[in-house]
Formats: structure tokens, sequence, C-alpha cells
């Protein structure tokens, strides 16, 4: 059982993990409630469209008669109901199966203006329109069986993508325009009992679906995304080839005819989802009626069992993909001891999850993009950035408790392995094998009478600045600062190789003696004294860990080897050729053996006894003067 400070320890780390995740939770919570991700969502869905092959609306039995620009000059605005009536004889006579009115004429135009109440109270061909949200009626003496409303559904940023099907339990007359052209044209009202009784294979819009998030009202009716032919590809002609003659009767017999303005003056166009991405001096419209014929086509299609109605994931479905992607984005953010592998792996998760994503909405499946997306990038975000600044933290803590410089490299090696090497917060007294390396200042005190005490300390500083790095880049530990030198060691809190640890220190060696050349030189320069360093390596076993007070606390290295390294340092200190003398035992030279290290770069000083030892050590010398 774990005792009441390990479990207080142990619900610490844990809150410092689960707190940040819930704030990328809140932040992601806000961001779903801004506009932002359905506008995303909407601008993708609008470019997958425009991608998308869509079909020739030549082959559907449609036929539009369009108000157009020509007709408007030719018979004024509004046109008088006289003119409509004839061409309203002249396709009733030509054979079309309905006739379609999307123009509002609740009052007559022109002296005849009874004509269109006479025709459409009579004839059971035709269909009149009305709109609810304007309060527009139908012509009048239309039977309540043949008026139907042409309210169209837009969003909030204008663009009109969804159909309103059908609105279920109303009267008689409210039927929606393209549906109620198709029961007329064919005959049939079960496609709409099939809706009134819920039982179409559609997944119908409704608040929080597919792309939408709160936009949609699901009292609104039954809705469902638009299904476009290629604009323009519809059959059509003015009211003017209609009613000089221009088109044939084969082009009318047994069709259904949409009678609708398209002249941009009258104002009833629409943008549709290509309009963003089509190019062009003017920004891409589409005409009600034409709207209207690809509402009616797409019925048609649901009658020849061709229409194929996609899927629209609701609120459950998307919140389980949510759900899913933060949680693997979370386990790759945190499964990885390396950052960048964490990175590399959501990056690709997060590149996966967005083209499926798109390639389920070219394939008509509806699932937003924008939420699961922008949950992968803020929850690896937030596990990077935490991960991050648990590095920083970790490694600071490292170096409070080892008391010295490290790597950060050695700082999270140590950090992986904390649980074997800490306890209660302290580094374990444990023996271990190292290789330590002490230096010492030659003539400091001579140095330190000719130079004030800034000039003195920024001396050693840049001394200093050329034997840290090098020890520490090769995973070495600069235990503690001496003054003019400093105890430095390798393969401590940990170590994977001995002879790695040997070699690295004299590797160090190496360094240091190339950049003392290149400092001493500086200083010359600048008129300040040389810097010489003496410097001993012994290799052999110590004891390590955390010494001092809960005020202070060291990782302190103990032991004959470390005594060994310093007697080697100040072994006869005026036998001292070149910028770096280094001394090392014949225990550190057997470890680095075999190593590609020219035998000729060492010089044996042979058997000495240090001061405090009673053994003596066999001591060479490592020149520099020799091929590497």
């Amino acid at each position: 059982m774990l005792s009441p400070y390990l479990s207080k320890i142990k619900l610490n780390e844990l809150a410092k993990k689960v707190i940040p995740y819930l704030g990328a939770a809140l932040l992601l919570s806000a961001i779903d409630k801004t506009n932002l991700p359905q506008a995303i969502d909407l601008i993708i869905y609008d470019y997958v469209i425009s991608k998308k092959p869509l079909k020739n609306g030549i082959n559907d039995p449609i036929v539009i008669v369009s108000i157009e620009e020509t007709d408007i000059k030719k018979y004024g605005w509004p046109i008088d109901d006289k003119l409509f009536c004839e061409g309203i004889d002249i396709l009733d006579k030509y054979g079309a199966k309905a006739i379609g009115f999307d123009i509002y004429r609740d009052i007559g135009v022109g002296k005849n203006k009874k004509c269109l109440n006479d025709r459409f109270s009579k004839n059971t061909k035709l269909v009149s329109i009305f709109n609810v949200a304007n309060n527009i009626n139908a012509i009048p003496g239309t039977p309540p069986k043949r008026k139907s409303f042409n309210d169209l559904s837009l969003d909030s940023d204008g663009v009109l993508r969804r159909d309103l099907v059908h609105v279920a339990g109303q009267d008689d007359s409210t039927v929606s325009f393209p549906l109620r052209m198709y029961e007329i044209a064919f005959n049939d009202i079960l496609l709409r009992e099939s809706l009134e009784n819920n039982q179409s294979k559609d997944s119908w819009i409704g608040k929080n679906s597919g792309i939408y998030r709160r936009e949609i009202d699901a009292g609104l009716g039954m809705q469902r995304m638009l299904s476009f032919r290629q604009p323009g590809t519809f059959t059509k002609y003015s009211l003017q080839d209609l009613l000089i003659g221009k088109i044939s009767q084969s082009s009318i017999e047994g069709k259904i005819v949409l009678i609708g303005s398209s002249a941009p003056s009258l104002k009833d166009l629409f943008e549709v989802p290509f309009s963003r991405f089509e190019s062009g001096n003017v920004m891409m419209r589409i005409p009600g009626v034409e709207i209207h014929a690809n509402r009616l086509a797409t019925f048609i299609e649901q009658r020849n069992d061709v229409y194929k109605p996609g899927l629209i994931f609701n609120w459950t479905g998307k919140i389980l993909l949510i759900m899913i992607t933060i949680i693997t984005s979370i386990i790759l953010g945190e499964s990885y001891k390396k950052l960048h592998r964490s990175v590399i792996f959501n990056s690709f998760f997060l590149i996966t999850i967005g083209i499926l994503l798109i390639y389920l909405l070219f394939n008509n499946i509806l699932l937003g993009v924008s939420i699961p997306l922008l949950g992968i990038l803020t929850f690896s975000s937030i596990s990077l950035l935490r991960r991050g600044l648990v590095g920083q933290k970790h490694n600071q803590q490292i170096r409070r408790l080892l008391g010295q410089a490290t790597s950060p490299a050695i700082a999270e090696q140590l950090w992986q392995q904390r649980d074997q090497l800490l306890k209660n917060g302290r580094f374990e007294g444990r023996k271990i094998w190292v290789t330590v390396l002490f230096t010492d200042m030659v003539n400091f005190t001579k140095v330190s009478e000719n130079l004030d005490p800034s000039e003195l300390m920024d001396w050693l500083n840049r001394g200093m600045s050329v034997c840290v790095p090098a020890i520490t880049k090769r995973g070495g530990m600069v235990n503690k600062f001496t003054g003019d030198g400093m105890l430095a060691a390798f393969g401590v809190p940990i170590s994977s190789n001995v002879n790695v640890d040997a070699l690295a220190a004299i590797s160090a060696a190496n360094e240091i003696n190339e950049r003392l050349i290149g400092l001493n030189k500086s200083l010359r320069d600048e008129g300040l004294p040389e810097m010489k360093i003496r410097m001993g390596i012994h290799s052999g076993e110590i004891l390590a860990g955390s010494m001092g007070s809960a005020e202070r606390v060291e990782y302190a290295l103990i032991g004959d080897t470390v005594n060994c390294a310093s007697r080697l340092e100040s072994l006869d200190k005026n036998k001292h050729k070149g910028f770096l003398r280094v001394l090392l035992s014949s225990i550190t030279k057997e470890l680095i053996s075999g190593n590609s290290i020219n035998e000729e770069r060492f010089l044996k000083w042979g058997p000495i006894k240090v001061k405090g030892r009673l053994e003596e050590i066999n001591v060479f010398e490592l020149l520099f003067n020799k091929s590497k």
C-alpha cells in the first residue's frame, strides 16, 4: 500500500497531466460554440462540391421557361397575365405533363388578369406557388392540392446548400413546390406518404448534424443537402421563344415545365456551393427556377431508384469521432519518449484524418471536418507543450539534484529512469564505475595579482566556457567548480558503457586543447595572460548520491577514484608543455585501448606513488603533437 506522502505525489503528477488537457477541452468547447467550425466546414464542403463531377440536367424530363432580360425589355415588368396565359395554353396544347408557375401572382397584372385565376382553378396540370416566410399567397382560385410553397433554406453565409423537402403534418396546400410538381406529373403521392410516415431512406439534417452545428432548426421540416446538376444544363427557353413559336411540340410533350425568372434584374438568384470557386468577374448565382429543377430532378431519381441519399452523421456520431481523435492524439503525444516522434506521428494522424474526412465528403457522407481536426491540433499541441514544459522542469530538477551542469539529453534520460534512481526526491547513494576528470589552472595566483576582480572573473569564465561544453556534450557531468578548476565525471548518474565513458573523457580533453589554442590567441591579442590547464583522468568505482539538507542538496562523488584524479592533476606541476597537460592512469588507458587512438600519443611516466595512497599508480601523459 502506498504511503500518504507517495499517494499525494502520484495524485499531483496525475493532476499536472490532466489539467492541461481539461484546459484544451474547454478551449475546444469554446471554439465549438463560435461560428468558426461551421464556417470552415461549409467552405470545405463547397470546395468538395465544386470538384465533384455533376450530372447533366439535359437528360432530365424537365424544361425551364425563363423570364430573361430580353423578355423584360420586350414585354416590360411586371409582365401582363395575358401573356402568361397564352404561354400556359401553348404548353398545355403541346402535351406538358405538369406546369409549375414559379412567379408570384397573388395580385393580377393587366386588363385580363382574371385569366390566370381561371386557368389555375380548372387546369389540373398547373401548380401555383406561395411563400410562407414573406406571407405571399398563391394565385387565387388554385385548389389546395395544386398549391405549393417555394421557400428555400439559406445558410447564414447566404449560400443555398439545403433542400427543404417536406414539412410533415400540414394541410393539403403545404407541400414543397418540386414535390407537388412530382405528384402532378406522375400522379403519385406515395413519396409524400412515405415522408409523412418517416419511411424515407434519407438521413435528414437536424440540429448538430452533418456539417452543421447549431444553425439548423429540426422543427423546420425534412431537409437534406441539395443534389446539383451542372449549372445551365437543363433545357431552357425564354418566354419570347414560347410565345413566338420557336419551341417545337416535341420539345415539350411529356415534359415537366417550370416557368420562372432568370433575369438578374429580378434578383431571384442564389449563391450555391460552387459559387465560391468559380472564376469570373461576377460571382456565379443560380436562378430560383433552376434550383427547383434540381430539387425536382432528385425526386425523379428517387422514383427511378438511382438516387443515392448519402449519410448524415448526427451529434452522437460526431461526438464519438471527436473523442476517438482526441484520445488518439493524446496517446500519440504521450507514448513516445522522444518528443519529435510524437510530433511526427501526430502530424501524420492529423493529415490522415483530414484526408479520410474529405474522402467521405466526396462520397456524400457528411461528418464535420473542422472540430475533429481542431481537436487533434489542440490536444496534440497541448501534449507537446506540456511535455516541453515538463521536460524543461525535469531538466531543472535534475540539475538541482545534481547541483551541476549536465546535458539536456542526460537530464531527460535521468528523468526517464527516475523511479530506479530517485527516492523521496533524492539520488540514493550507490557504487558506480566512472571516469573522473579533474582540472586546475596553472599560475592562477600570479594571474590574479595582475588582474582586477572583474577582469579575473571574466578570464576564468572564458576558460570554463572552453571546458564545460566539451564535457557535457559527451554525456559528462561537471560536478563542481573548485575556484580555478573543476571536477567532472563520465558515467554518472547513469552509464551505458565504462569504455565509452573513458573514451569520452579523452575526447573531451582533445577538444579542450584545441579550443585553448584559439582562446589563448585571443587573450594574447587582448594583452591578457595566456591560460594553461593541468588535467588528471582516472577510472574506477566511487560512491555517488545526494548529500545535504532540505535547504541545500548536492550530488556528491566520493571515493579513491576522485582523489586519484586530483593527485594526477597536481603531479609534478613544473613538468608541463603546451597549454594543456593531461595525465591519466593505466586503468583509463586500458579502457580506451583498441579505439583507434595512436599509442604514440601516450608518454609513459611509469609507476608513481601519489599523496594519500599506498598503492602506486601507473601514469601516462596524453600528447597533442602526435597524429590521432
